[in-house]
């Protein structure tokens, strides 16, 4: 998820242009992605910035210009870690509408939940957002399949491939912690 953070850091302060004209970064999110219907940046674009940053970053996508077409994609985590999708309902648990971004933390307090999200604000921003309001976090896979690694892996590597076989055994529901890219403690499959 690292990379994926990296991708969507980099867009902080992208922001809506006022007025007739619309600012071209926004409006690249859907073209990129192949999201149909988005021609102005004065529409809902949430789920446009996370599934433009997902494809950035090699990862399943939504595909769709609403939030909660995020409750289908990916696994869903109990214990959200940063980079996991989260969905969160307007209006009402049973309206169609909705906010999508990617976690980063809770509050102190956990009744909020520091987001990384665009159309936030009309720009692309950290904002914390009420736990009660979240639907489901989703860990995202690869968009295409993954591979075991070659040469397989002990103890005591680390890199890239360890990080690959983290994220991997998550989506599988097993718990290794953070994907640090470090086969210790955490990672026992020997």
């Amino acid at each position: 998820m690292e990379q994926l953070l990296k991708i969507a850091f980099s867009e902080l302060g992208t922001e809506e242009i006022v007025g007739d004209q619309h600012n071209p970064e926004v409006l690249k999110y859907a073209k990129d992605t192949k999201i149909t219907g988005v021609t102005t940046d004065e529409i809902a674009w949430c789920s446009t910035f996370v599934n433009w940053v997902a494809w950035k970053a090699g990862l399943q996508m939504s595909g769709k210009a609403n939030a909660r077409s995020w409750l289908t994609v990916g696994t869903k985590v109990a214990v959200p870690e940063p980079g996991d999708v989260v969905v969160y309902w307007r209006d009402s648990p049973q309206s169609w509408k909705g906010h999508v971004g990617f976690f980063l933390g809770f509050s102190i307090d956990k009744k909020r939940i520091y987001t990384l999200g665009g159309n936030q604000g009309n720009r692309v921003s950290v904002s914390a957002y009420r736990v009660d309001n979240v639907l489901s976090y989703q860990r995202l896979g690869q968009s295409k399949q993954v591979a075991a690694p070659d040469p397989v892996l002990k103890r005591g590597n680390s890199g890239p491939a360890v990080v690959a076989l983290q994220d991997a055994l998550k989506l599988l529901a097993i718990n290794v912690g953070t994907s640090d890219g470090d086969y210790g403690k955490k990672l026992k499959m020997e």
